[in-house]
């Protein structure tokens, strides 16, 4: 056990196995996959992906751009050369790959447009209130790979820029990074309160 645990790569082979066996359960029990089985598979990919997205935002502003002015020069290459590449590039997918299963999950439960228009101008609830954290999130996506990203490239001298180039660029991330917590929050209240309060 321990030797699995060691490796961050056999954990998550061992735990989308485990994942797997319990998928197939529900399709033996189930007699197969119907409508409802796939929601449900988009659902917690969307959830995953959005986990891992929302963690490492979490942890750029809670953690990593709060810390960095405290960390001594001749460290901070650590944190810029491994750490944050690292970070970003999980952070980036994990954005994607959250947003395009939002996408599958809203068009296979039939609100996509629906959603997307508001709730027709507000006067549907159920698909104002998802379709505002669509909104949010779609923001908060674009954000990512519009914003954050490209400026990050540059502060992190993954393209090289002068240091005045990279102190405006770091500054810019940081800023979209911030919107992006910002509206995290409004947006997981329509998300994680939808279902429960329009089934």
């Amino acid at each position: 056990m321990t030797a699995m645990l060691s490796n961050l790569r056999n954990t998550l082979i061992v735990s989308f196995i485990l994942a797997i066996v319990i998928i197939a359960g529900y399709l033996m029990h189930h007699g197969g996959a119907d409508a409802i089985f796939w929601q449900g598979v988009f659902r917690w990919l969307h959830v995953l992906f959005g986990i891992l997205w929302i963690g490492l935002l979490y942890y750029f502003n809670f953690v990593q751009i709060r810390k960095m002015p405290e960390i001594p020069a001749e460290l901070k290459p650590a944190v810029s050369k491994y750490i944050a590449p690292e970070a970003l590039f999980w952070f980036r997918w994990a954005a994607l790959f959250t947003w395009v299963m939002g996408i599958i999950l809203a068009f296979n439960r039939g609100y996509l447009v629906s959603a997307f228009l508001l709730g027709n101008g507000f006067q549907v609830p159920q698909f104002a209130f998802i379709g505002l954290g669509m909104w949010l999130a779609t923001i908060m996506f674009i954000n990512v790979w519009a914003f954050i990203w490209p400026a990050q490239k540059i502060a992190l001298g993954i393209v090289d820029a002068d240091a005045d180039a990279k102190a405006a660029a770091g500054r810019k991330a940081m800023i979209f990074s911030r919107i992006n917590t910002f509206l995290s929050v409004p947006m997981l209240v329509t998300m994680t309160m939808n279902q429960t309060i329009f089934g």
